[in-house]
């Protein structure tokens, strides 16, 4: 039974789409607990994403300080979804080409991949499904939809 709170997300992941001469693209980052020529695993492959500090002033600024921090690339992620979810969805288009800086702590690499092989690659089935929802925002966004079903 609900008490009728409204839970507020722990966190906050940003899908970054940019239109690559071959259509679009999406950043994953390759966590560094794996290295390099071990198997993949759950949580080894998914976008900038990482949890809200007491010093976030919001559920946006979490998204773009991690996004930040983990990339390099700075900017206002588009909301998706940000109320009554654990972890919150955003996204941010950048333009091809964009710089990414990874902090080697917590990544050891990066691709920008095509829908269907960033779906394949976000594993457990949870973070996957948040990838869609961002994918799926952005097909509203009159700048992106151009990208063929998920």
């Amino acid at each position: 039974m609900s008490d009728g709170k409204i839970r507020k997300p722990g966190g906050a992941m940003a899908a970054v789409i940019s239109e690559s001469p071959e259509g679009l693209r999406y950043l994953l980052l390759h966590n560094a607990d794996y290295l390099p020529g071990q198997p993949d695993g759950d949580w080894s492959w998914g976008p900038p994403s990482g949890c809200r500090e007491p010093f976030d002033a919001d559920i946006a600024a979490c998204a773009a300080r991690e996004l930040f921090e983990e990339t390099g690339i700075s900017g206002e992620p588009v909301p998706v979804i940000t109320e009554d979810i654990d972890w919150a969805i955003f996204y941010l288009r950048v333009p091809w080409g964009t710089a990414v800086r990874l902090d080697p702590a917590e990544h050891n690499d990066y691709a920008w991949c095509t829908v269907e092989e960033a779906t394949r690659r976000c594993r457990p089935e949870r973070l996957a499904e948040s990838f869609r929802h961002a994918v799926a925002a952005t097909r509203q966004s009159p700048t992106c939809q151009n990208e063929s079903t998920l």
